[in-house]
């Protein structure tokens, strides 16, 4: 679940008061099976997410497989591992191995840190190179300078996620109100609610989904260079040219023409999902880690789709299983994540929602479950998975969640909100790459 989301201070400032500290928990001591007893697992999925489901058989199954070794799991929040990262990985109280947000403001930046393993050899010898496209290598493979896409590798994920449209069915209906397939459609749709009184779009400021909105608005005119610039430097971005310029403007049109409501500019996550969960949205635009709750949780009918006419999507792999430098439990550590890529794990994740990224298709029997592998599938093997707007440097997500509230609450033009979100972003590529 993921995706775009904070990066807190306290995480930079841990991450580098602690990095001459990383070294106290080599590969060494029970780093490669040893006689440890005791894994530590964390991660922040739901109990009823594909995920979750995915994970709690993992350990089932690795309890089975290891007699003797206690699993330690806690569900930790995400905000709370997000902001205090650098603190947890470095202290005698952190795990021996969880979950964690991919990108270079993240899982690179402690990388770079020397607060990660080293990956590389494991994932050769146990082969799940070959179970990942390198599409979705490129969030577990980072450089010395903490950039995606290339080095060793600090991470593996096991599903996979994406950005799309979700919509109320039952409302579409209702309302005489055809589901679009392209762009023009969907403008006319929303339209069409706005007529009727009906905002069309649940929208939240205070979080990530704004952010995300704003980027796939951008993805709209944007091309692999483009993305590849921005998500790791090949060359300088021009955030007043095309595709940044029309997707700030296009998001406060949007609001203009009430498709997405000035009060959203306070609203979190949650609030957004549970509007469209409780039926009082016709659409929201999010990613797939919602869609195992929504099938627990929505009593209406609903679907979803591709954000129209786009090629490029925000998205990637997942968030990545990362084990700890200080880990004293390391060779668990490898068996559990090397668990979760076994088939049976990767078709609970397809059969309760998830993305899995190593399934056997004929295990997966839901038919919304399969359209949402299938269209993830379509992501991927046309080039299209962009990433998410907060990655590219450190910090950048309080910048861009600030940015695109003022454009929600109309303080700021498009202009001046371009402005906002460029200046840290030059200093953060400045910073990482000494250009």
């Amino acid at each position: 679940m993921t995706r775009f989301r904070k990066l807190g201070v306290a995480v930079v400032t841990a991450a580098l008061a602690a990095g001459t500290l990383a070294a106290c928990g080599g590969d060494g001591d029970s780093g490669d099976g040893g006689d440890a007893k005791t894994l530590k697992l964390w991660h922040y999925e739901s109990a009823n997410s594909a995920m979750g489901i995915a994970w709690d058989r993992a350990i089932q199954i690795f309890k089975d497989e290891h007699p003797g070794v206690e699993v330690q799991f806690e569900r930790k929040a995400f905000e709370q591992i997000q902001q205090n990262a650098g603190m947890i990985i470095n202290s005698s109280e952190g795990p021996d191995i969880m979950e964690y947000n991919k990108g270079n403001a993240t899982a690179g930046l402690l990388s770079s840190q020397g607060l990660l393993t080293d990956l590389t050899a494991e994932t050769e010898k146990r082969g799940w190179d070959k179970k990942l496209s390198p599409s979705l290598q490129t969030t577990a493979r980072y450089s010395d300078k903490g950039v995606m896409g290339e080095g060793n590798w600090y991470g593996v994920p096991n599903y996979g996620e994406y950005v799309m449209v979700y919509y109320n069915k039952d409302l579409f209906a209702q309302n005489n109100i055809a589901v679009p397939t392209t762009y023009d459609e969907f403008t006319k749709a929303m339209d069409a609610f706005v007529a009727k009184g009906v905002t069309p779009l649940a929208e939240a400021g205070a979080e990530y989904p704004a952010g995300q909105l704003f980027y796939q608005l951008a993805l709209a005119k944007a091309d692999r260079k483009f993305v590849d610039d921005y998500q790791l430097y090949k060359n300088p971005v021009d955030f007043k040219a095309e595709p940044l310029k029309s997707g700030a403007q296009t998001f406060a049109d949007w609001v203009a023409k009430g498709y997405v409501a000035k009060t959203s500019a306070s609203l979190k996550a949650e609030d957004m999902g549970t509007a469209f969960i409780s039926g009082k949205a016709p659409m929201i635009v999010s990613g797939s880690w919602w869609y195992g709750r929504f099938k627990n949780e929505i009593k209406f009918n609903w679907d979803s789709f591709l954000f129209p006419g786009n090629k490029f999507h925000a998205g990637s792999s997942g968030n990545l299983w990362v084990v700890p430098a200080g880990s004293k439990a390391k060779g668990l550590a490898y068996d559990f994540i090397d668990i979760t890529l076994r088939p049976e794990i990767q078709a609970l994740i397809g059969n309760n929602g998830g993305v899995p990224v190593a399934a056997d298709a004929s295990q997966i029997t839901d038919p919304k479950n399969q359209k949402l592998i299938e269209n993830f599938n379509t992501i991927s093997q046309q080039d299209g998975l962009a990433f998410y707007p907060d990655w590219p440097v450190p910090g950048y997500y309080d910048v861009l969640v600030s940015g695109f509230q003022s454009l929600i609450n109309g303080s700021k033009t498009p202009d001046q909100v371009l402005d906002a979100i460029a200046k840290p972003y030059g200093e953060g590529v400045k910073e990482i790459t000494g250009k």
